[in-house]
């Protein structure tokens, strides 16, 4: 009889095995990404400092003087103390971008901070910044541009030219970079992300061979992304914002998967319930890109641009409430500083984050269909947070939120995809209990939280 109950147990457990491995679920990685939520990417280049705006030139026309980079207050300190405040958990450099020129001391790309007048050629920013991360908290990754690189005559990962002489400097220059990307991933000790503006493409159609480098010599770190690859996605635009439904799972495990750019592009932005992979989306936006500007880099006279904080709140909601990470473009100054303005909208901006959702009403957690809190007394409601334990993968299908409403259960919201987290938001109503009820799933539902508030407006909102 023993063995016999032995037997079941092992059965079923097989069988719920079974059930998960056929349904993607977060690599460690991809699960320290996604619950980070909230990361900044620094922009910094050769032509934050000729006082020009930037166009789409830099992609065809070396900078003049490259001893134009002097930022003699350079301070990463600054940088990264903001963002800490403002309640950001990662941050990203630009390690190299369309200018080819990198922010580091390379022994294989002579275009770099070796080569300037700034601290003797002794500079590198890259080392200050990751330490500044450190200091701070904060997860220190790169962003390095592979597709373009004007200086060396790069345009879509191609060197220009024909023959011997295109395929001798392309083989050189794919050597360069597979060099660089060792050299960060050596040098700098434990990153959090590594993201490849554009991709870093295909292998296969004469691109740097990057993937192995990262998987050998930084196996705790992002990878974003070629063709081989992709352990997150594009959400879709440069708005900070994602579609809704927006799944983790997604058809292949690398970013195109459309027929069409109209199709692809309705993958990056919902992802696909059925998908047989997890790669989640990551929603982008410049802080500089308010009212007709879209600014990645330092440029004069944007202040104007900063994106006000109502925007930065309606961004958050449909990112990181809609199951995705947002990272927000900063654009230190030719100075070396985060400019006085971003800083103040930032931290006001994780203050109104924090006002917001920091002191739930109340929490609950488990495993089932319906989800009930108790709130023992009429309480104000207006928002839910809803959280799937997505070490297990998306299992939520379809639900809906209730309130008990004088005795009468009363609708608040409902949706499909949860994840990592779903912020609902709903007309003030004044119940005594909320519930949770999933109406489709995939399997026995995981909840990580279900959270209740009440969000006072702010006082221009009244």
């Amino acid at each position: 009889m023993h063995y016999l109950l032995l037997f079941f147990i092992s059965f079923l457990f097989l069988l719920s095995s079974n059930v998960i491995a056929q349904r993607p679920i977060p690599n460690h990685r991809q699960l320290a990404w996604q619950e980070a939520e909230l990361g900044a990417v620094f922009h910094y280049d050769l032509h934050v400092f000729d006082n020009e705006r930037i166009s789409w030139d830099t992609r065809i026309t070396p900078i003049k003087d490259y001893q134009i980079f002097y930022p003699k207050y350079l301070d990463t300190d600054q940088w990264i103390a903001a963002i800490k405040e403002a309640g950001f958990t990662f941050a990203l450099l630009t390690v190299t971008h369309e200018t080819g020129f990198a922010l580091y001391q390379s022994d294989v790309n002579p275009y770099c901070m070796k080569a300037l007048k700034f601290r003797d050629g002794k500079g590198d920013i890259v080392r200050e910044f990751v330490n500044s991360c450190r200091k701070f908290g904060i997860k220190p990754g790169v962003y390095i541009d592979v597709r373009w690189n004007v200086f060396y005559g790069v345009h879509n990962f191609k060197i220009q030219g024909e023959g011997n002489f295109r395929d001798n400097r392309q083989s050189w220059y794919n050597h360069m970079i597979e060099g660089m990307v060792k050299e960060i991933c050596t040098n700098y000790g434990e990153l959090f992300q590594i993201w490849f503006d554009g991709g870093a493409g295909d292998p296969e159609d004469g691109a740097p061979n990057v993937l192995p480098i990262v998987q050998e010599l930084q196996p705790n770190c992002l990878f974003y992304h070629n063709k081989q690859l992709a352990e997150a996605r594009w959400g879709g635009s440069e708005s900070g914002i994602v579609g809704y439904p927006c799944w983790s799972s997604y058809p292949e495990c690398y970013s195109w998967v459309g027929s069409t750019p109209e199709e692809n592009l309705k993958w990056h932005k919902h992802g696909d319930p059925e998908g047989k992979y997890w790669v989640p989306a990551m929603a982008d936006a410049p802080l500089r890109g308010y009212n007709g500007r879209h600014e990645w880099f330092w440029e004069p006279g944007d202040e104007a641009h900063i994106f006000p904080l109502d925007s930065l709140m309606r961004m958050y909601y449909t990112s990181v409430g809609r199951n995705a990470t947002l990272i927000i473009g900063l654009t230190p100054d030719p100075d070396g500083l985060l400019p006085a303005p971003d800083v103040k909208r930032i931290k006001e901006w994780g203050d109104e984050i924090s006002r917001r959702f920091s002191s739930p009403i109340k929490v609950t957690s488990g495993k089932g269909e319906t989800l009930t809190i108790n709130l023992n007394s009429k309480q104000k409601v207006n928002h839910v947070i809803i959280q799937e334990n997505i070490r297990n993968g998306e299992i939520v299908r379809k639900y809906r939120v209730e309130g008990l409403v004088n005795g009468n259960w009363k609708l608040l919201c409902k949706g499909e995809s949860i994840g990592n987290k779903r912020i609902e938001k709903f007309d003030v109503v004044i119940c005594t209990k909320l519930r949770l009820i999933v109406e489709k799933s995939t399997d026995t539902p995981d909840f990580k939280a279900f959270s209740v508030f009440y969000v006072e407006p702010r006082s221009n909102e009244k």
